[in-house]
């Protein structure tokens, strides 16, 4: 009998590892608490800066402020992200992932160099927005849709998440936004599409 193939392994194994991660540091600690998450690997830039633990830049990207927060992005994490990998492949969504991820805490720390001003920053959302942004594109080039998620909607989804970030405190935008951007130039970079009939890929 021929296995059955499974439709999006890598976003389905990211979700798994936020949730391991949390689950395993909600039994040692209060993950809402801002220093627990530091000492766990949360993102601090003097600490990044002054003592080059660079690997924050990382490990940020698998920790949450609490449950409401992990699932807000996990739920996000399979909606755009199961999308995306069954249209671009498992390893092209990978690197999106993790360099959105990366693109968005290095905009975040540029600006809270150039602010002067430093928080404590953790969760998967700037992943998650590059995700978005490389929807966008691919939705761009599949004449405004791929599958039942339309430009249009990918847009509204866009605004109203930067919205709401902006409204509310605590949220570090400028890690939405670098990641956003991010995942738009890496799809444009990565994603072709087949659109000849004897099955050829063009740019």
């Amino acid at each position: 009998m021929k296995r059955q193939k499974i439709q999006a392994p890598c976003a389905i194994l990211i979700m798994l590892a936020n949730v391991v991660v949390f689950l395993a540091l909600t039994m040692q600690g209060m993950t809402e608490n801002g220093g627990f998450l530091l000492e766990h690997g949360a993102m601090y830039l003097p600490y990044v800066i002054e003592e080059q633990q660079y690997y924050r830049v990382f490990t940020s990207m698998f920790l949450h402020f609490g449950f409401e927060h992990l699932m807000n992005n996990m739920v996000m994490l399979m909606v755009i992200g199961w999308n995306l990998e069954m249209e671009i492949g498992s390893i092209r969504f990978l690197i999106i992932y993790l360099l959105s991820g990366l693109g968005g805490n290095l905009m975040s720390a540029c600006w809270s160099l150039k602010i002067g001003e430093y928080a404590i920053s953790a969760g998967a959302s700037g992943a998650i927005f590059g995700l978005i942004g490389a929807l966008f594109y691919v939705a761009i080039r599949n004449r405004g849709r791929i599958g039942n998620i339309t430009g249009r909607g990918i847009i509204v989804l866009i605004v109203l998440s930067l919205y709401f970030g902006y409204a509310s405190s605590g949220v570090d935008n400028m890690a939405h936004i670098g990641g956003l951007v991010s995942g738009f130039f890496l799809g444009v970079l990565l994603y072709w599409k087949c659109d000849r009939k004897d099955g050829s890929m063009r740019v």
